[in-house]
């Protein structure tokens, strides 16, 4: 049975893989889980999700109602580049 379309949630993943100091580093926020990274990385992340929840409030939207169109057009104006989205 497919949940109801109220019921959908969606979640930004993000996941660093150059940390070499060993340690763990996971941000649960609004709409994304970020795992790992160095402490630089992990920062990079952090930002960028918000600003992707930013822009996502200004659009009145929520993520679960954008295109994958709409979801790669606010990823490239905060800055994120096609090799960064899988």
């Amino acid at each position: 049975m497919l949940p109801k379309k109220e019921d959908k949630k969606s979640l930004i993943l993000g996941v660093g893989l150059d940390n070499a100091d060993g340690h763990v580093r996971i941000t649960r926020g609004e709409n994304f889980r970020l795992f790992g990274g160095s402490e630089e990385t992990h920062g990079a992340m952090q930002e960028k999700a918000v600003k992707f929840n930013e822009k996502l409030k200004d659009r009145g939207k929520r993520l679960e109602e954008v295109s994958k169109e709409e979801f790669r057009d606010i990823a490239h104006e905060i800055g994120l580049s096609d090799k960064q989205l899988l």
